[in-house]
């Protein structure tokens, strides 16, 4: 690390965000000094709706009715909410990260005005998207606040207006896997600021199995100072709470006090904030020291309740610098690109080799005859993990930031999809799957056609464009193909079965129809006529069920193998 020249702006920071008004003016909706105010309440819940005529600045300000002196620590699993049919927060869960945990005092009071904030939420999501939105909340009113404004970021994508959450004496919300989920995106994080004062200990009671997010600007008398890593901010809180333990008196109108007196020294700053020691050169420690001393967290306040400052500076260090790095080498789809391509080539080189062997790379992979499709595997997992993950970024970033970088990945995201998703297909039908289209197809199949579709019209008609010339290595341009072929080979085999065959036979035909469409527009692969294909396989079923006297485009051009060679070079003319 020795390296990187690293610092800690905490200081510049905190005088930056205090010395606006729209604290103030937040604190101010807590306390309802505002005339145009719109009241609610709810279960152990109201919340004041304020609306700013003169810059649309909407802020909503949540207050708990409840008893917040004996608070549980009790954390409810996301995934007994979701068993319960609460699922405001499950678009937070990942792969990476399936099950979080929420404080259960603060989901219960959610979960119990739910339909009346619903409908807030709505209500919000239908205006001027650019309307700015502050939410607000003092004591456990802040952790309602702070989940309120997490059940808004599932729609802020498709919205340029990002709200900002502000809290004071806020207690923690919920465990390190749900602070992840939302660290996921700098976006989401940044949407969060809550306000400690080193007096208030209701932002200490759950510092045991609680995680903080967000960035948090600490107040002790005099002065403040910011932190946005969550590790540090946590040790902060810890140790606040040996310094000045749960007993202090403290009452959370001070918060008032405090706004206004950070706003004036920002205002008016000196230069009598302490300069550190001079002869350090390292200029995060000697950040990390200035920060400290703000917050009244001195040698010999420490020495008393036996904390050595210096263990203490040198651990905060550790956990700022492992935070700055990893957000210089935080995810870069740019960077593994060259990688991902070797990893495309292989599969290219398969799709050649399982042709040779008549039988396409569809049906090969899904076989798993050869040690070819066996080796493929890890390139099929390597390349979906990538996109994958890519995918989640992009739809995780600003509407502008992410179209455009939508817009720049459309060619690669189209090529991965035509050629990858038939391998999820194979293994999905391989274990007996049924339905992948509505039931299996992963998200990000989904949002990278989605891209295509709203990609501009140059590269529509290039990608979806397809030449006589080229057929024969073409992708087939429907990624889903193998998926209704697989479910025609079943609604063949369900017509011994079932009694109303009118309904399985429709879908038979309509299913015939979309191929000879796909045909025509020369936009599906020759491989599908591989003597081993599913393809020829539900071809041969059909074709005893309809008798060999059965007459149709798609039979007029199957029964007449001359024209399916002419199709393989493009050469077939289609009436």
């Amino acid at each position: 690390m020795t390296h990187l020249k690293l610092f800690s702006s905490g200081i510049e920071h905190a005088s930056f965000v205090t010395s606006y008004e729209i604290l103030k003016k937040t604190w101010n909706v807590i306390l309802y000094s505002y005339e145009d105010i719109d009241s609610n309440v709810g279960v152990g819940l109201c919340w004041n709706v304020y609306k700013e005529q003169t810059s649309d600045l909407t802020i909503i300000a949540f207050e708990a009715t409840s008893d917040c002196s004996n608070l549980k620590s009790d954390l409810v699993l996301s995934s007994d909410l979701k068993g319960k049919n609460f699922v405001q927060f499950e678009f937070l869960s990942s792969k990476s990260i399936p099950v979080f945990s929420i404080n259960s005092a603060a989901v219960s009071i959610f979960c119990d005005n739910f339909q009346k904030l619903d409908q807030l939420k709505s209500e919000i999501l239908s205006k001027n998207p650019v309307t700015p939105l502050i939410v607000t909340g003092k004591g456990l009113g802040g952790s309602i606040a702070s989940l309120f404004t997490i059940s808004l970021l599932d729609n802020i994508g498709s919205t340029k207006n990002r709200p900002l959450c502000i809290t004071f004496g806020s207690p923690l919300v919920g465990d390190k896997k749900l602070q992840q989920a939302i660290s996921r995106s700098s976006y989401w994080n940044s949407c969060f600021l809550n306000i400690v004062s080193c007096n208030d200990p209701l932002p200490r009671q759950f510092i045991a199995d609680h995680m903080p997010f967000g960035t948090f600007l600490f107040c002790s008398d005099s002065d403040s100072t910011c932190f946005e890593n969550p590790d540090s901010n946590l040790e902060i809180i810890t140790t606040l709470s040996k310094v000045h333990g749960q007993n202090q008196r403290f009452q959370s109108d001070e918060y008032g006090n405090i706004v206004e007196k950070l706003r004036r020294n920002a205002v008016f700053k000196d230069s009598s904030t302490p300069a550190g020691d001079k002869t350090r050169s390292d200029s995060l420690a000697i950040g990390i020291s200035l920060q400290l001393h703000a917050l009244g967290l001195t040698s010999d306040i420490l020495k008393e309740h036996n904390i050595d400052i210096n263990v203490l500076e040198t651990k905060i260090k550790k956990l700022e610098e492992r935070f700055i790095l990893l957000k210089r080498i935080s995810f870069d789809p740019s960077k593994k690109l060259n990688q991902m391509k070797g990893h495309a080539a292989q599969l290219e080189w398969y799709k050649k080799e399982t042709k040779n062997r008549n039988i396409g790379y569809y049906d090969s992979y899904k076989n798993m005859n050869s040690p070819f499709d066996h080796d493929v595997v890890e390139f099929h997992k390597k390349l979906t993990n990538y996109w994958e993950k890519m995918v989640e970024e992009v739809e995780m970033k600003p509407q502008k930031e992410g179209a455009a970088f939508r817009t720049r990945w459309i060619y690669a995201g189209t090529t991965y999809r035509r050629m990858v998703e038939p391998l999820a297909i194979a293994q999905y039908y391989k274990e007996g799957g049924r339905d992948y289209v509505n039931e299996k197809r992963s998200k990000h199949f989904k949002n990278l056609e989605e891209w295509l579709k709203q990609g501009s019209k140059k590269a529509k008609n290039e990608l979806n464009s397809t030449s006589r010339k080229t057929v024969e290595v073409i992708l087939t341009i429907d990624s889903c193909f193998w998926a209704h072929v697989e479910e025609a080979i079943l609604a063949c085999k369900e017509l011994k079965e079932v009694k109303d065959k009118d309904e399985v036979m429709k879908k038979l035909v309509e299913f015939e129809d979309y191929v000879y469409g796909l045909l025509k527009d020369y936009a599906v692969s020759p491989e599908i006529f591989l003597r081993q294909s599913s393809f020829m396989s539900w071809w041969k079923d059909y074709k005893a069920i309809k008798g060999f006297s059965y007459t149709s485009k798609l039979a007029d051009f199957m029964n007449d193998i001359g024209k399916v060679k002419q199709y393989g070079l493009g050469a077939y003319d289609f009436p």
